[in-house]
């Protein structure tokens, strides 16, 4: 019995498909010190992904000419502040409209036009957006990267729900698709996750826990297979993390929300709060309107920004806003043009938001002209010109997500350089 609840937590992971960090070789605690790991305090980092392709021009990059939108015209453009969206209030059928969206986050959002994905294909695009690395399956997500870089011992370091989600070897990966599995795993010391029905006594925990150490130490100079080696280590770096693990508990909340991805919300933030997780990518798809574009569109894009709007604000109440950074994006926009079945096929230009600790709101960065081309931009003012900028690629946003999060000179991220030149540098991007 005095393994068997580290043993059900392994299987747990197992199962759930549930990464958990496992260091080689920990240092020794004397019996006055916590085998709990240390929280991580922030930033957090959330990558929003509308899998499928976004209609931009129901979004932030409004046309309403040249029947680009079928929905609006050119003089019902919204503005606010320096943003200008398309009017969908009215349009809609749940979720959450553009004006409402820009109404209360306008202030905090950069918005970048006139992207190039530079493939309009989805798996390439999605690769690409995720790690700003277009010829190469091995580079990790930038998710993956920063939880690797700042909290590579944290239990659930990188959370994610979908999407590309490639760690590079960095970082476990975690999935913890409903809340009722994050409380099974918070609490994996209880039956069935319920902390009121421990399979042990609070004092038979502690002698499990420092037998466990007491064997780590005694065989840390032993010359042991790489297979023994890494099973020793999995069994105490799950009895430490399962300790880690259980501050989740108090964040969980007891009525578990309607939306997908304010129940992803959920997870990342109880994890963010209980220090055990760096980053959380979170996803919903179906935004590849072949048929129909205005109808999947109209319903899919006010989901995604209701699912946003419920993060930041459910952050603001565990007091954890300001130290969010969120990318919100996709992996290619549709084509300025319907098809046969009143749809939008793939389009290899497109559009990215971001908020949150170290960026600059209320600016819009980048175009596209009136046929949804990319408009090429100056890399030190980040000013339009067609004749002298360049056209701002996947690589130069994860250059300067890398600068923000200051991993840029960090070993892991050298081993995946970006290749972006320094007279391209977008160093004013987010300031």
């Amino acid at each position: 019995m005095n393994n068997k609840s580290r043993r059900d937590f392994l299987q747990l992971c197992g199962l759930a498909g549930l990464g958990v960090a496992a260091p080689v070789w920990m240092p020794a605690l004397s019996g006055a010190e916590s085998q709990e790991l240390s929280a991580y305090d922030g930033p957090y980092y959330v990558v929003f992904n509308a899998s499928g392709g976004w209609d931009t021009t129901y979004l932030m990059d409004p046309k309403g000419i040249g029947g680009i939108n079928r929905l609006y015209q050119q003089g019902e453009i919204v503005t606010h502040g320096n943003h200008q969206f398309a009017p969908t209030a009215g349009k809609i059928q749940g979720g959450l409209s553009n004006e409402d969206f820009f109404t209360e986050f306008g202030s905090e959002l950069l918005v970048l036009n006139g992207l190039d994905y530079s493939v309009n294909n989805h798996s390439p695009g999605a690769r690409y957006m995720a790690t700003g690395k277009l010829d190469s399956l091995a580079y990790p997500t930038f998710a993956a990267l920063v939880a690797a870089c700042k909290g590579p011992t944290c239990p659930l370091a990188f959370v994610t729900f979908g999407n590309y989600s490639n760690t590079g070897n960095l970082v476990a990966m975690s999935r913890v698709p409903y809340l009722q599995s994050l409380s099974k795993v918070a609490n994996a010391d209880a039956i069935e996750g319920n902390p009121k029905t421990p399979y042990q006594d609070d004092f038979v925990i502690d002698r499990i826990q420092r037998a466990l150490k007491e064997q780590l130490d005694n065989r840390v100079s032993d010359v042991l297979l790489p297979r023994v080696e890494r099973a020793q280590s999995m069994l105490y770096a799950a009895q430490v993390n399962s300790q880690s693990l259980q501050r989740i508990t108090p964040y969980i909340p007891a009525k578990i929300p309607k939306g997908r991805m304010s129940q992803q919300a959920e997870i990342a933030l109880a994890a963010f709060k209980a220090g055990v997780c760096v980053s959380a990518n979170l996803s919903i798809g179906q935004f590849d309107s072949h048929n129909n574009n205005d109808i999947d569109q109209m319903k899919l894009i006010p989901e995604f920004l209701a699912g946003i709007t419920y993060l930041v604000r459910r952050a603001e109440e565990l007091q954890i806003r300001d130290k969010l950074v969120i990318v919100i994006q996709s992996e290619m926009g549709r084509t300025p043009t319907y098809n046969g079945g009143n749809g939008k096929d793939h389009w290899s230009i497109g559009s990215a938001m971001f908020m949150g600790r170290g960026i600059r709101g209320n600016r819009v960065i980048g175009a596209t002209d009136e046929k949804q081309f990319s408009v090429p931009i100056i890399p030190g003012t980040l000013a339009c010109d067609r004749e002298k900028g360049i056209r701002v690629r996947p690589e130069h946003l994860h250059t300067e997500l890398r600068e923000l999060a200051g991993i840029a000179d960090h070993p892991m991220s050298k081993r995946f350089p970006l290749g972006v030149a320094e007279k391209e540098r977008l160093k004013t991007l987010w300031t």
